[in-house]
This record gives structure tokens, C-alpha cells and sequence, in this order.
């Protein structure tokens, strides 16, 4: 059959029931033209038409979100901090302070990727004022009364920072310290934590804060934003789409106004107020100049108030306070109010910023030692063992003893023997006076990894003579 438009369409099949195979077989004739008499196919079912789009069909991702992984934190004595900066909450014994702690990362949080600063990647101050608000929360302040950033929080391209957010005891006026602490790592390595910033909490009185109703604000200018992003770019900070919230701008006199928003499937839940919310807010501080610039990062909070929750949109007012310092005025898209600040510091970046928590700067190494005196002189050694130790007419400079190798079975038993032999050898060398003018070099082996790949099962043999050298120098 040569017609081009033939097919060939099995109605027997092997492999399936007769019945299954029949439908099939109506099913690819009538794609292909052939009329099927559905009614008679369809009799004694309650089948009916259903109109199919007359579009192309839409293809929307549905993954979901990368969320931390927590488990059961009960079970190790924790409890959740509810919130998505954190993971656990713990109330620190013998007194009412308390440690949230967290970790963060791009792979758990990818919407911190777009908070670029001179190539780096910064948890955003607003964020450190989200976890401010959070600590007060667990210990019944409402008022961050000063928050001081001391040094950025760098956030690596893999791996994850462990954080610890510290709130201290009441003192007699009601003020409680708040510290934050960053480490790189997974898990306690020994790595150094670095301190970010340091602030005081307290009850602040309830108040209920300023709403911004009237929108535009009369008589005020709009401001041209065409660039602006492009301007902050160039000036090093690189925000991408989360963080770029800046919607539209206005001066009058001294006060910038602001409408800022995030973007589409930005979650909101969980947080005080989203910190690329209040970052966006923030950028329009180098609007007050009149040119605009690319301002700088915030370094000091004063008197920060949250008066509601959730919002995803903001109008924000902000007002000059001295000669560095802005006050914020933060109301939702209704104009309903969310948060005050009665000041903010903003200091430049000067240079790149990066992690201070990295390799120490000194380190244990090996090194030859001197085989000669500054005169020339050489001095004299000679290997002995304990038991010949006492019959040595004379002693020479050094007196090289070395350890006998305890091995076997049982490594405890092994380092007993060690340390027991250590014991005897330096009593027996200090009991005798002929061994003032001489030193005691005892050679070990096994007792200290030269190399990070090697074991040390005969570490006692160090430790014992350790203490013994510490009471008797020389």
C-alpha cells in the first residue's frame, strides 16, 4: 500500500486485552480523520463533550521551594525560633537570656544571592534588624533601642554560615544586650566566630506609629528612577531582581518618599518584615542629594519599632536626622503603619568585603633545629636507655633517651605502659645531681603526628615529661 496518508492501526494486540486494544485502535483512527461513531461506543456510559482551550497549553513550574532542614530539634533539648532566618531557640540555665541560632546559605536561601555588594554576598542589614526584632520578641521587648553593625557577614558561593543571636539577662533598667555571631562550617570544627554587631533591647512603651495615608504625598516631585539600578551597579551594589524594590520616588524639601514592593512569588511568611523589603526602602536614602548615589550600607539603628506584619509592599518616608542620619516612617500599601525608625546611620563601603573567620594567620609547623652553637661549638650527645643511665661516668650535653614502642592489642594498656615508663625516666633523672649540667632528650615515636594524615597512639609519652619541665626548667 503506497498512500501516503495510510496507517496501519493494530487492533489485536499480544501484549494487552482485546478490549484495551480496541479502544486504543478508535482512538488512533480518530485523530486521523476517520470518523468513530463515539455514541455507540460510549452507550450505557455517562460520558459527556468537554471544550478543550484553543491556546497553547501553559508550562508553569511547579518544584517546590529549597527549605532548611531542621527535624526534631526537641529531641536535643531545643526548641523551634519560628522563623526563616533560624532554627532553634534555647532559653541559657541560670538566667532569662537567650540563644536563637541558624544557618544560612544560597542553596537554603537563594533569595540572599541577590544581595551582591563588590562581588560579595552580604546578609543585608535589614535582615540583622528582622533578627533583632525576632530576639525581642522571644524575651517580650518591642523596641530594638540600638542596633551598631560591626562587621559584614559574608556569605560563601558553597557551603553554609552558622549563626547565634544572643540576647542577655535583664538589667536594672530593663535593657537586655543582644550580640550576633557568625562561623563557617557545617558543624563546630574549631573554626572562630566573628562578631557582626551588638545592640540593646527593651520594652518600648506600645506606640502605634504614623500611618502615610495621603499617596503620592502632596506637593511633592516625583523623582526620574530610569537607571537608578544601573547607577548602584556601577557604584558596587549589584542587586539582582529580589532586592531591586525600588518602584517609584518622590522629594519634597528635605523628606524622600518612597514605594517599594517584592517581587512575584517572594514568600513573606515567617518574617517580621521581608529584609529586601526594608533593604529596597533604604536605597532610596541617596535620593535626598537631589543626583542620587549609591549610598552606603547601614551601620547604625536607633529606636527600631515593628507595628505590624507581612507586608509585601511599602510606603516609606524618610527624613533627614543631623548631618549622617535618616528617620524612617514605614506604612504598608494601604498606608497602614509597619515599623519606625528614629535613625539610621549609613557608612560607605571602602573596601571589599570578606569573611573574618578564615585560616589563621600562624600555624604549627616543623623546623630544623640548630646542630651548632654561635661560636662554632658542637655539643656532645649519646644515646643511652634507663638502665644504663646511672652506671655513666660522665654525662655529656645531652643525653638522648629513647622511648621503648609500646604496642599491642590494647591501646590503653599501651599508653599506661607509656606513661609509666615517661614517670620513672624523668624521677630517675632528677634524682640524681650529676644530670644538672646535662639535658634529657627523649625521642619519642608515635607520640605526635608529623603529618594530618598520621596517628599518634603513644601521645602519653609527650604528656607525661610536659609537666615535669614545667616545674623544673633548664
Amino acid at each position: 500500500m503506497s498512500a501516503p496518508d495510510a496507517a496501519f492501526v493494530p487492533v489485536l494486540r499480544g501484549d494487552r486485552p482485546e478490549a484495551v486494544a480496541a479502544m486504543t485502535a478508535a482512538g488512533h483512527l480518530h485523530v486521523r480523520g476517520v470518523r468513530v461513531d463515539w455514541e455507540v461506543f460510549f452507550t450505557g456510559h455517562s460520558t459527556r463533550h468537554v471544550d478543550l482551550p484553543t491556546y497553547a497549553f501553559q508550562h508553569e513550574r511547579f518544584w517546590p521551594d529549597v527549605l532548611p532542614a531542621i527535624g526534631d530539634i526537641s529531641a536535643v533539648g531545643l526548641g523551634s525560633a519560628e522563623h526563616p532566618l533560624l532554627g532553634a531557640a534555647v532559653t541559657v540555665g541560670g538566667t532569662d537570656g537567650v540563644l536563637l541560632t541558624g544557618r544560612l546559605s544560597l542553596q537554603t536561601h537563594p533569595w540572599l544571592a541577590d544581595s551582591l555588594v563588590r562581588g560579595s554576598v552580604l546578609l543585608p542589614g535589614a535582615a540583622f534588624v528582622e533578627l533583632a526584632v525576632r530576639a525581642g520578641d522571644q524575651v517580650g521587648c518591642d523596641l530594638v533601642e540600638e542596633l551598631t553593625l560591626e562587621a559584614p557577614l559574608v556569605l560563601p558561593e558553597n557551603g553554609s554560615v552558622r549563626v547565634q543571636v544572643w540576647v542577655g539577662a535583664e538589667d536594672s533598667s530593663g535593657r537586655r544586650e543582644l550580640t550576633f555571631h557568625s562561623s563557617a562550617g557545617d558543624t563546630d570544627d574549631g573554626r572562630a566566630w566573628t562578631r557582626h554587631a551588638t545592640g540593646v533591647l527593651r520594652e518600648g512603651g506600645g506606640s502605634g506609629g504614623a500611618s502615610l495615608l495621603a499617596w503620592p504625598p502632596a506637593g511633592a516631585e516625583a523623582v526620574d528612577l530610569d537607571g537608578f539600578y544601573d547607577g548602584m551597579a556601577a557604584g558596587g551594589f549589584g542587586y539582582g531582581p529580589v532586592f531591586q524594590g525600588l518602584r517609584a520616588a518622590w522629594r519634597r524639601g528635605d523628606d524622600v518618599f518612597a514605594e517599594v514592593a517584592l517581587p512575584d512569588g517572594v514568600r513573606v511568611d515567617g518574617f517580621a518584615l521581608h529584609p529586601a523589603l526594608l533593604d529596597a526602602a533604604l536605597h532610596a536614602v541617596g535620593l535626598a542629594g537631589g543626583e542620587g548615589d549609591s549610598g552606603g550600607l547601614p551601620f547604625s539603628w536607633s529606636g527600631v519599632r515593628l507595628h505590624a506584619s507581612g507586608a509585601t509592599e511599602l510606603r516609606v518616608r524618610l527624613t533627614p536626622t543631623g548631618a549622617d542620619g535618616v528617620a524612617l516612617t514605614v506604612a504598608d500599601g494601604s498606608g497602614a503603619p509597619v515599623a519606625t525608625v528614629d535613625s539610621l546611620v549609613l557608612r560607605p563601603m571602602t573596601a571589599k568585603p570578606s569573611r573574618q573567620d578564615g585560616d589563621s594567620l600562624f600555624g604549627v609547623d616543623w623546623v630544623p633545629a640548630a646542630s651548632a652553637s654561635a661560636d662554632g661549638d658542637v655539643p656532645t650527645a649519646e644515646w643511652t636507655d634507663l638502665a644504663a643511665l646511672a652506671d655513666m661516668p660522665e654525662l655529656p650535653d645531652f643525653v638522648v633517651l629513647p622511648c621503648p614502642v609500646t604496642t599491642g592489642p590494647d591501646p590503653l594498656t599501651a599508653a599506661h605502659e607509656a606513661a609509666h615508663w615517661a614517670l620513672d625516666a624523668s624521677r630517675a633523672w632528677l634524682a640524681d645531681e650529676r644530670h644538672a649540667a646535662s639535658r634529657l632528650v627523649v625521642v619519642t615515636r608515635g607520640a605526635m603526628a608529623a603529618a594530618p594524615e598520621e596517628d599518634a597512639p603513644n601521645v602519653a609519652q609527650v604528656g607525661e615529661p610536659r609537666p615535669v619541665r614545667a616545674g623544673r626548667p633548664g
